[in-house]
């Protein structure tokens, strides 16, 4: 990875990784009202070669379009692409599993706006990207180098809130929300067993030291706890997700009507923004509020391109005005 003079990695700060990105996109040509700060704050965690990938991909996009250089819509969906894969949009999906889809990442979405301190949802789809049918997306809007007590549970509640949405609806749940239950338990057992976040068992690591959940890997307890420690860590694992649990059913049930409407909305447009999924919760008309924004994306691009338009005549006309200091003064000798 690419450092600065301390030795810290580049793509672990925002400017740094404006910096990485700004030496990726020499290789091509970007809209002139294309701002790289704005999709390096959203690149948090992202290596240099993820950094590298988001402006290859964008080129790509670019070029299938026939557009004459990569615009935001183009980096922002290939930084999509990076980190969650791309569309599928050919596979085919049964309409009952298209709507219960719809009501598990509205489960999702809802719990993760309304849990305090959590990443900000940034999309939510019921298009299938990797192996998953859809996906709420959340991405950070700051690089976050600690993991809070109220954060984590807060992230425990939000994984069970598509499997949640399910049994309120469908009174039934499906295999669906299996890598959800593998994610809230195993952030349970970090937060009792490596952070210290059970009074009951207390600050003590019992996990191996050659394993680190956090990076995905296969968690496992070091050797030589007792059956009595390993009785209580199981208790306060539980508790903690059973809290959660019922702070996600509970915050689903106040929220039914929002759940179907979000629902709905994502089997009409098959992908919402953050801000969409607010708007519903708030109970503003959807489809008005989509248009507004279409309206100012396309007055933001309209004055980006005015802009990039009126450089680029202040730079011919610096030219011009360069080249005629240079030019001799013919027929001006006073003969």
């Amino acid at each position: 990875e690419p450092a600065d003079q301390e030795g810290r990695c580049l793509a672990h700060v925002p400017q740094g990784r404006e910096a990485i990105l700004k030496v990726h996109a020499r290789k091509v040509k970007l809209a002139g009202y294309v701002d790289l700060h704005v999709i390096a704050k959203a690149t948090a965690g992202f290596s240099g070669a993820e950094l590298a990938a988001v402006i290859n991909e964008a080129a790509i996009l670019a070029a299938m379009k026939n557009k004459d250089a990569v615009d935001m819509s183009d980096l922002e969906e290939a930084r999509d692409r990076v980190r969650w894969g791309r569309e599928k949009k050919s596979r085919a999906i049964e309409e009952e599993d298209k709507k219960v889809t719809a009501y598990h990442e509205a489960g999702h979405a809802i719990v993760s706006v309304l849990t305090p301190d959590q990443d900000p949802v940034h999309k939510v789809t019921i298009v299938s990207r990797g192996r998953a049918l859809g996906a709420t997306m959340s991405l950070p809007e700051k690089d976050d180098y600690n993991h809070w007590r109220k954060k984590l549970l807060g992230r425990i509640a939000v994984c069970f809130g598509g499997r949640i949405a399910e049994q309120i609806v469908f009174g039934d749940v499906s295999a669906g929300a299996q890598n959800d239950i593998e994610q809230a338990t195993n952030l349970a057992r970090v937060m009792v067993c490596e952070l210290g976040m059970s009074e009951k068992v207390g600050p003590i690591k019992y996990t191996a030291d050659d394993e680190n959940p956090f990076l995905g890997r296969e968690f496992r307890l070091s050797g030589g706890v007792s059956e009595r420690t390993l009785e209580t860590i199981d208790q306060e694992v539980r508790r903690i997700v059973d809290e959660q649990y019922q702070a996600a059913t509970k915050m689903l049930l106040e929220q039914r009507t929002a759940l179907d409407r979000i629902a709905e909305a994502l089997l009409k447009y098959e992908t919402l923004s953050g801000d969409e999924v607010a708007a519903v919760l708030r109970g503003d008309d959807l489809d008005e509020f989509r248009k507004a924004q279409d309206r100012r994306r396309r007055s933001a691009e309209r004055e980006g391109k005015r802009a990039e338009a009126e450089v680029e005549a202040r730079g011919t006309r610096s030219a011009e005005g360069r080249a005629s200091d240079e030019k001799p003064d013919v027929g001006l000798s006073g003969a």
